[in-house]
């Protein structure tokens, strides 16, 4: 039976409306039986589907005049909306016709280091495809601005993840399982601030500290030299050894991939992008990643979420994480 009724073409914020719809035609064929049998139109009434019509025309009509009928609706699942290109900003106009998904959080209290009080009580999630690259935009409160690294100081971070095989039997969503591998875009505010021009210094990290003197400037040693460089190594020995988590970065994300707790390690190659824009109550985070393996037009996943406060010593395992959500991938871009 094709119920293809003028709504079914409906844009995202006509979803529910769309819903309804079909709703009445499935009541409407069960009670007609006798009009449904070797049909393959909808038997539901002409006059109901002239009414239909002319209700969605109304309604298109007062959304392009009205703000507010173009708010984004709320979903109990992530739908990734079907445009010709993902976003990269969490202010793009794109955003506002997404479905949204508020999602709850909850403590990692599974595995050590645990974390025993909660603080970011939910995230707000909403993704939008053009059919290659998924975008994803979290946002979330957080009261404080946790950016800046040095001892003793946890980075503002969120993640998102996805599992590396689409199919009805997920891994656990706590980060996957021995050979059910998942794969995680991770975003912290300390690669932010690195790529929005802070400088790598003493004094950006320390506003009020002094440097008398101190390798990495002392003006004794020329900047460039191989007597700077030699010495700049023997301070940071994490980067003489080719580990460039806190920089110098050119991007605020890296993929990950994880089969199960503590099994986390790097992606070969980081394929994801993002940004993260603090604002006056917390963090929107743009994280953009190629579509998963399998993952097309109309077929389903699913996702998970996590989010760290750097105020509340928050790093690793110490974090607020979702559990598996439903993820829907739209078909064709609006209009096409």
């Amino acid at each position: 039976m094709n119920c293809n009724h003028p709504l079914k073409e409906a844009p995202l914020m006509l979803r529910r409306a769309q819903h309804e719809r079909e709703t009445a035609c499935a009541i409407w064929h069960s009670a007609h039986p006798e009009l449904v049998e070797g049909r393959a139109e909808c038997s539901f009434p002409r006059a109901v589907n002239r009414c239909a019509a002319a209700v969605l025309g109304t309604v298109l009509a007062l959304a392009a005049v009205s703000p507010t009928l173009a708010a984004p609706v709320a979903t109990t699942e992530v739908i990734a909306a079907r445009q010709a290109a993902v976003p990269k900003t969490g202010d793009a106009a794109a955003w506002k016709v997404v479905p949204v998904y508020t999602g709850p959080l909850i403590v990692q209290d599974m595995v050590e280091p645990r974390l025993m009080e909660p603080s970011t009580s939910q995230v707000q999630v909403q993704a939008v495809t053009d059919g290659t690259r998924i975008a994803f935009r979290l946002q979330w409160a957080d009261a404080t601005k946790d950016e800046l690294p040095g001892i003793a100081r946890y980075s503002d971070a969120c993640a998102v993840q996805l599992p590396v095989t689409t199919g009805p039997d997920v891994p656990a969503p706590q980060m996957g399982e021995a050979q059910r591998p998942v794969e995680i875009t991770y975003w912290r505010a300390f690669w932010q601030g690195a790529v929005d021009g802070r400088p790598d210094t003493i004094k950006a990290l320390y506003p009020g500290a002094a440097v008398d003197h101190y390798p990495f400037e002392a003006a004794s040693l020329p900047p460039g030299s191989e007597a700077q460089r030699e010495m700049a190594q023997r301070y940071a020995p994490a980067r003489a050894l080719g580990n460039d988590m806190e920089g110098p970065r050119d991007r605020p994300v890296q993929d990950l991939i994880a089969e199960g707790p503590s099994t986390i390690r790097p992606a070969p190659e980081t394929r994801s992008e993002g940004r993260g824009v603090r604002t006056d109550d917390g963090w929107v985070v743009v994280l953009s990643r190629p579509l998963p393996k399998g993952v097309a037009a109309g077929s389903r996943t699913q996702v998970a979420f996590a989010v760290w406060q750097g105020s509340h010593q928050e790093a690793g395992a110490r974090k607020m994480r979702s559990p598996w959500v439903p993820l829907l991938i739209e078909g064709a871009a609006a209009g096409k």
